[in-house]
């Protein structure tokens, strides 16, 4: 079986160690791309998380070769955001469930 890796942030580091992902925690952008690159090349990754911030540092070549592989599938996550209102949340949280599930979800209030 594949493993899944995520090359992200300190702040989100946290969550991901909560869970059998892999985490890398970068820094700077720059360490980030080059840990993606090593990952593309690893036979035991199927699926790459990236902060969207650090993907947004990846240079052409290397996109060129996320697009042409099929495996490991590179995933890029919204960055930690701080989100004051409860609507600006559901929103921020239906945009990661489209991002991941290629559909809108109502989400709706508790009672």
């Amino acid at each position: 079986m594949y493993k899944v890796a995520a090359i992200t942030d300190p702040d989100t580091a946290d969550g991901f160690n909560l869970t059998p992902v892999v985490t890398y925690v970068c820094e700077e952008a720059q360490e980030a791309v080059l840990k993606l690159r090593e990952l593309l090349n690893d036979d035991t990754i199927g699926i790459i998380i990236i902060n969207e911030d650090f993907f947004q540092k990846v240079d052409e070549r290397t996109r060129k070769k996320i697009d042409r592989i099929y495996r490991p599938i590179v995933v890029p996550i919204p960055a930690k955001k701080t989100i004051s209102s409860s609507e600006a949340r559901r929103d921020y949280l239906a945009s990661l469930i489209r991002l991941a599930v290629g559909f809108d979800i109502k989400l709706g209030e508790r009672e």
